[in-house]
């Protein structure tokens, strides 16, 4: 576990640049973990280079892949086909990163392979139980595991595989991925329904890795989705460019948007629509937040985006927006601080099983600092005033999204905002201090 590494945020002048945020943490995982199970070498350019997914790269390699670094963000993979992982020679050290253990427990599940899988102390208070279920179903068996369905444990994937019809019991994209993962390997059809829409990564990747998938809107004005995965294709090798992470663009957006004076150029950041719940309800907020140039690239849509910074008003943020948004809530909260009036973010329990309990070290970081806020069963409610007094030092449980949304407080608050510990920043924006300084940030 890395030392206590606190930081403290201050107002300083506006907040001026053009900025790349990281590549896509969600992303980036898959590229990793689908490159792995094609034939063939994939290149993959503009790799978020955290420390969540070089647990992911580490992983490939112990089960059997070649991976390799050959420039910043450029990787190849050359993969061993769907079914090819073999038993790794030790334990699958997973960090930090519950994306990449659950997203790597779904693949290995349909490979006669044995995996123990283990983390940091946040990522064993996660649990594991609920992706286990349909993977047992599909013929995986669990082994050993500690109590209440948590780290470490130890899989035996199937040596057949079955496929199954599946209804995620919450919206969950880690769920529904690692299912469609394990039925690569399974004959016939595998089928996820979700009664949600949640980010689609997964299914647009291996569709452009040569697998047959097909998405069908279902429910209530279609906010669901019927997917059907074709079990055992040939997966083929395929470049991946790896847009900027939405998620970690939020920081900075966030920031511009309060330090007054401010404008950034955010650019190539994601626009998947299941993706950015945020920008729409800081829109709604009253957000200066233009699309600029706008593309595609694999599948995923992209645009550069130029945030001013802006007044913003309190808004309520409906339960059935928050699969697009679930990493984000910390932020907008920040941003609701500074609001005018009451802002209410709905439907929030999935933040209760994060890296931290979010929805209550959220309410936490900013009573701390002077914010009117309460928990109402799962809903996050926070009284804005305009401003936010600050002064307090935030708990940050291990969590980057915490420390990062605590330091972009700071660079707003009447008063300095310490995060205790931001060593955990690197898991997904390893260069947030640096370039946060770059475009005036008083970070010390």
């Amino acid at each position: 576990m890395p030392d206590p590494s606190p930081l403290t945020a201050r107002r300083a002048g506006p907040l001026q640049g053009r900025l790349r945020v990281p590549g896509d943490k969600s992303i980036s995982h898959r590229a990793l973990i689908l490159g792995a199970l094609t034939v063939g070498e994939t290149a993959i350019t503009g790799l978020l280079e955290g420390e969540d997914v070089h647990r992911t790269a580490d992983a490939m390699r112990a089960l059997g892949a070649e991976v390799e670094r050959t420039a910043e963000g450029v990787w190849k993979v050359r993969g061993v086909g769907v079914g090819g992982f073999v038993s790794p020679k030790a334990t699958l050290d997973l960090g930090n990163s519950g994306t990449g253990c659950r997203l790597i427990l779904g693949a290995v599940a349909g490979n006669p392979v044995t995996v123990t899988v283990d983390g940091d102390a946040s990522l064993r208070k996660r649990p594991m139980r609920r992706v286990l279920d349909p993977l047992a179903r599909m013929g995986a068996k669990v082994v050993a595991i500690a109590d209440e369905g948590r780290l470490p444990l130890t899989l035996a994937g199937a040596r057949d595989p079955m496929p199954i019809d599946y209804e995620p019991p919450v919206p969950s994209a880690q769920l529904k991925s690692a299912v469609l993962l394990a039925g690569l390997a399974a004959p016939g059809e595998t089928t996820v329904l979700e009664a949600e829409a949640t980010r689609d990564h997964t299914e647009k990747m291996l569709r452009h890795f040569g697998a047959t998938i097909r998405v069908k809107p279902v429910g209530a004005h279609d906010r669901g989705r019927r997917i059907v995965l074709q079990g055992q294709p040939e997966l083929e090798a395929a470049p991946v460019v790896v847009p900027a992470d939405p998620s970690s663009a939020a920081f900075p957006l966030v920031a511009a948007l309060l330090v007054p004076g401010s404008e950034l150029v955010l650019e190539a950041v994601m626009t998947n629509p299941l993706r950015t719940g945020l920008y729409n309800t800081l829109r709604e907020m009253g957000a200066q937040i233009e699309t600029l140039e706008t593309r595609s690239d694999g599948g995923e849509e992209i645009a550069d985006l130029r945030v001013r910074a802006s007044a913003l008003k309190g808004v309520e943020v409906p339960a059935d927006r928050a699969p697009s948004m679930i990493d984000e809530y910390p932020i907008l909260a920040v941003a609701a601080a500074f609001a005018e009036g009451r802002t209410v973010m709905r439907g929030l329990s999935e933040l209760r099983v994060k890296e931290s309990d979010r929805l209550a070290a959220t309410a936490e970081m900013l009573r701390v600092n002077g914010v009117d806020v309460e928990i109402q069963g799962d809903d996050l409610i926070v009284n804005g005033k305009g401003r936010a007094q600050g002064g307090g030092t935030v708990a940050t449980h291990m969590d980057h999204r915490l420390a990062m949304s605590a330091l972009v407080m700071g660079l707003a608050s009447e008063q300095a905002v310490q995060a205790d510990d931001t060593a955990f920043i690197a898991t997904s924006f390893p260069d947030f201090t640096g370039l946060m300084r770059s475009l005036g940030a008083d970070l010390s």
